[in-house]
Parts: C-alpha cells; sequence; structure tokens
C-alpha cells in the first residue's frame, strides 16, 4: 500500500482552534485536551411543537373524560351487549369473507391484465373499469333486488337449454348478497394493486429466472411473488381495513353488522345514540388495530431480504428500555 493510499481528509478546523488526534478519537461530549466540551446544538423549536401538541391532547381527553354528553356509564353498559357483540361478529364474518374473494378475483383479474391474451386483458380492463365507477352502496341495493329482474338463474348452452338451474331467492341470503357485492367491488381495486407489485419487480430478476432455465410458474413463485408482496401488503391491508368500514353499509340490505346493531339499538333507546355510536366506534378501531399489527408482522417477515438488519419489535424495543433502566439503576445504587 503506497503512502499516499493511506492519507485521510483532514478534519475541518474552526478559526483559532487546533485538534490533536486524541481530541478526534474523543466522543462527542468529552472534554478536549484544551479542557473545552462540545455541547449539542439545542432545538427549541422541537420542544415547544411537543409542548403545544401535548396541550391539545390533553384537552382533547379532557373533553371527552368530563363531557356529560358522551355519557360513559352508558358506553359500558353497552360495549359488550349480546346484540352488539352479534353484530360484530357479522361485521367480522362479511369482512373476512369478502377479502378473499376479493383477493381472489384480484389475483385473476391482475393475470388476466398482464396476460398476452388481449381478450383477457379486454374484459379485465372493463370489469375494473366498471367497479370502480360503481359506488359500492348502489351496487349492493342493485344485488338486492336482483331477484326482480331474475326469478332463477341456470347454467347451460347460450341461447339454449339449461342444465342447472338456481332459485335466485333461496341463493341470495343478505349473507350472501352482502359478501358478492363487496368482494366484487374489492376485487376491482385489488387487481391494480397486485398488479402494481407485480410491475415494481425488477425486470432483470425475470431475466435472471429465464437464464437460469427456471419454470415460469417455478420463476413466479420463488422470484416475482416473494418481490411483490413487499409492494402488496401496505396497499391492500389499507384496503382491507376499507373492507371492514365498509361493511356499515350492509345494513341497508337487511343484513344486521354492528353498525346495524347500533342503529336498531338507537332507533329503540333514543337517549343512546351518542353512546352507541361510540361503542361502534371503539370496536372499528380495535379491529383496525389488530390488522396494523399483523400488518407490521407480515412487512417484518417479507423484509428479511431486503434489509441487513430486521428492525426491532415493539416488544423487543420495550424489553431493551427496562433492561437499560434496569442496568442504569444498578450503577447507580452501586455508586
Amino acid at each position: 500500500m503506497s503512502h499516499a493510499s493511506r492519507l485521510t481528509a483532514p478534519t475541518p478546523l474552526t478559526i483559532g482552534e487546533h485538534h490533536t488526534p486524541a481530541d478526534r478519537d474523543a466522543p462527542a461530549d468529552a472534554p478536549s485536551s484544551h479542557g473545552e466540551r462540545a455541547v449539542p446544538r439545542r432545538h427549541p423549536g422541537r420542544w415547544i411543537a411537543t409542548a403545544v401538541v401535548l396541550v391539545i391532547v390533553a384537552q382533547i381527553i379532557h373533553g371527552l373524560v368530563t363531557n356529560d354528553f358522551f355519557a360513559w356509564p352508558r358506553f359500558s353498559y353497552w360495549f359488550a351487549r349480546p346484540v352488539i357483540l352479534h353484530g360484530l361478529v357479522v361485521t367480522i364474518e362479511v369482512a373476512a369473507l369478502s377479502a378473499v374473494v376479493g383477493l381472489v378475483g384480484g389475483v385473476i383479474l391482475a393475470l388476466m391484465r398482464l396476460s398476452k391474451n388481449p381478450v383477457l386483458q379486454v374484459v379485465s380492463w372493463i370489469y375494473i373499469w366498471l367497479f370502480r365507477s360503481i359506488p359500492l352502496l348502489v351496487l349492493l341495493l342493485f344485488l338486492y333486488n336482483f331477484g326482480a329482474l331474475y326469478k332463477s338463474l341456470s347454467l347451460g348452452i347460450p341461447f339454449g337449454p339449461g342444465f342447472l338451474h338456481f332459485d335466485e331467492s333461496t341463493l341470495a341470503t343478505s349473507l350472501v348478497i352482502a359478501v358478492i357485492g363487496i368482494g366484487l367491488n374489492e376485487a376491482a381495486f385489488a387487481a391494480e394493486i397486485v398488479r402494481a407489485g407485480i410491475l415494481s419487480v425488477d425486470q432483470g430478476q425475470r431475466e435472471a429466472a429465464s437464464a437460469l432455465g427456471l419454470p415460469r410458474s417455478h420463476e413466479f413463485r420463488r422470484v416475482v411473488a416473494p418481490q411483490a408482496l413487499r409492494a402488496i401488503i401496505p396497499p391492500y391491508v389499507n384496503q382491507l381495513i376499507g373492507i371492514v368500514k365498509a361493511t356499515s353499509l350492509v345494513y341497508y340490505v337487511s343484513l344486521i353488522d354492528l353498525f346495524g346493531a347500533v342503529e336498531t339499538m338507537g332507533s329503540t333507546y333514543s337517549g343512546d345514540i351518542i353512546p352507541l355510536l361510540m361503542v361502534a366506534t371503539v370496536w372499528y378501531v380495535i379491529l383496525t388495530s389488530i390488522i396494523s399489527v399483523i400488518q407490521y408482522y407480515v412487512e417484518r417477515h417479507f423484509a428479511r431480504g431486503a434489509v441487513r438488519s430486521l428492525p426491532p419489535t415493539p416488544v423487543q424495543r420495550v424489553r431493551r428500555g427496562f433492561a437499560q433502566w434496569r442496568a442504569a439503576r444498578t450503577t447507580t445504587a452501586v455508586a
């Protein structure tokens, strides 16, 4: 190694200062050989912003707790009533089934749009364009009155005899209408999310897989899909949260979900409308919070091949902070 290759960039000096190698290697807050201490730069704006935010949060909490109009004793009474819990179960059931229908339909539509078959591309594009244009409530009401247009459904030869016949009135229950309506609507949005995730994978990854002679199915499952999922998961979880909130519309097709139970009880007990709405709000917040926690760990799982070291989980951070607190307390006691 030449002498020039071992040279390092000089440390910038201010006027009247001279740093020795020992000063440069010392911590920022340690005193230098001249008895000086480096003082960190102060940020008064951050403390002012923090104080303002804390004051606003305290005012909001104080207003929620002290305002008698919220009637928190009635909130406690209604929060876990059987009628509310039954509606909550219906909400979870509709959201879960609709999410499966929407995801499966979205994957199929996305693959159709990415296909080289022009017929599949056009059909997929028309479906996405149509169902993204129709409001969800309008779609649910249309499906709810579908029996007025078609009394029965059949499978057979087009413009010919039918082999299988279905009675629409027996098949199209309120639950089925809700799941199909929300699922068809969400499939259009999920298709664009999945397509964007697949297109986000670098073309070189596919070329490398083809150069290795991997089959197309193996290339998609082992190379494209794991990388695409990192881009698909965050927006699709947003869609999943939207599905949970969209279930509040199934009340208009005679399905008593969480919102339907709140509306029914509110019409009977008019004085408890605000507490009942707060009950629904808190349950929706709990459901979306659970989904957000699951999203965090799923994203962390699929980030293993993209980052050098995974960030600590909230539980690990709490444990680390507790361990540091105990170590500092032990050190203070010994001193």
